[in-house]
């Protein structure tokens, strides 16, 4: 079975999988290591991804992965894990939980827009740029990328309280994209020999 094939067939039977959880399967891949092979599912939330609740999933994804035959017979180490904050927005929940965020804004037709992210609709993400509020409409984006701010601008925080405001629906005051920078080392290896039950690792 071909790389692209496996990983579909990986996606197809893991992301009911990790729905249970409340979370989303971002991607899958599967590297060698060594005698062995890496599979490292990468799932988030709206609320983030918990240390539990990176265990859980891990539990569900190697039921599932033993009582299929997805990774062959060849033994491999599974590892779950949530998304670092240099993760591309490709998707309206990436740019909904970086939310209050400072992010770059690659444009499909070559530019680029700095901004603060205000709120991700249905028509696409509003971003504060310059002051003013500007809205790039799906179409137009090609990706972003939140940027690193070593020193939070003068009034950086209120903007996040009035973006909170903004949002009647959200009832969340976890600031999404610290959770998952946060989480990102809170990964769950579990090792597979062929044919066998999976071990902590």
């Amino acid at each position: 079975m071909g790389a692209d094939a496996r990983r579909d067939r990986l996606i197809k039977l893991l992301e009911p999988v990790v729905a249970v959880e409340g979370l989303d399967l971002e991607d899958v891949t599967v590297t060698p290591a060594g005698k062995r092979r890496l599979l490292r599912i990468i799932v988030d939330g709206d609320g983030g991804v918990s240390l539990d609740k990176v265990a859980d999933v891990s539990q569900l994804v190697s039921k599932a992965l033993d009582e299929s035959d997805a990774m062959g017979g060849s033994p491999y180490v599974l590892e779950v894990t949530s998304p670092g904050v240099d993760r591309p927005l490709t998707e309206p929940r990436h740019w909904r939980r970086a939310k209050g965020r400072l992010v770059k804004a690659d444009l499909r037709d070559g530019t680029s827009v700095e901004g603060r992210v205000l709120s991700a609709l249905d028509a696409g993400v509003e971003l504060s740029v310059e002051g003013a509020t500007r809205l790039l409409a799906w179409d137009e984006l090609a990706k972003g990328r939140v940027q690193v701010e070593f020193s939070r601008p003068d009034g950086a925080e209120d903007l996040e309280e009035d973006v909170d405001d903004l949002d009647m629906n959200d009832t969340d005051d976890t600031d999404d994209t610290d959770d998952v920078e946060d989480t990102d080392d809170e990964d769950e290896d579990e090792e597979h020999d062929a044919g066998g039950d999976g071990a902590k690792g």
